[in-house]
């Protein structure tokens, strides 16, 4: 199902699944997205290689301007420790640097988690920029998170009204390295 969105500044952006033809500009717009941020160690690009590996890539959107892919999101199922099912990992999220600031990280998202509740999950969790994702209902919460990462970056959003309790898993895939 394409998404297109009117966006500004830009002229229409399409938001659509990733296709294979999309890989090569995928691994492009994340290296560019997050070879600047300090609190990145510049490996995202081979967790979407990993997760697209072993096929636990549940919603892959790319955002596309003027036939140009400009973005990309991803969603994983994770694990967490009370067995709760149905909950996916956001992320990574990335915006070609030029593109940033215009809407189109937030309308991957916004898409993204629209088509998760579509496929029955029961919610989502992050790690990620605590003034950020707020906006999309993500709360920090003291029942739920993640080994290795600071709570106030550990972000959660149930579809359900129900709160998991324990520690999530995300993908083997997020430790690719390479």
């Amino acid at each position: 199902m394409e998404q297109t969105r009117s966006m500004d500044k830009m002229g229409n952006i399409v938001i659509r699944n990733e296709t294979s033809a999309d890989i090569g500009a995928i691994d492009e717009v994340t290296v560019a997205a997050f070879k600047t941020l300090a609190v990145s160690d510049q490996t995202e690009q081979f967790v979407i290689v990993a997760l697209r590996a072993a096929g636990a890539l549940t919603v892959s959107l790319v955002a596309e301007l003027d036939g140009r892919v400009v973005g990309h999101i991803a969603f994983s199922p994770v694990t967490i420790s009370d067995g709760t099912p149905g909950w996916y990992g956001l992320g990574p999220v990335s915006v070609l640097p030029g593109h940033q600031r215009q809407g189109i990280g937030t309308a991957l998202i916004e898409e993204g988690l629209s088509r998760l509740k579509d496929l029955g999950a029961h919610g989502c969790c992050l790690v990620g920029h605590p003034e950020y994702y707020g906006r999309f209902g993500f709360q920090n919460t003291p029942e739920l998170g993640v080994e290795g990462a600071p709570a106030e970056a550990f972000f959660a959003l149930s579809f359900d009204g129900h709160m998991p309790q324990g520690k999530v898993g995300f993908h083997e895939g997020f430790m690719a390295t390479c």
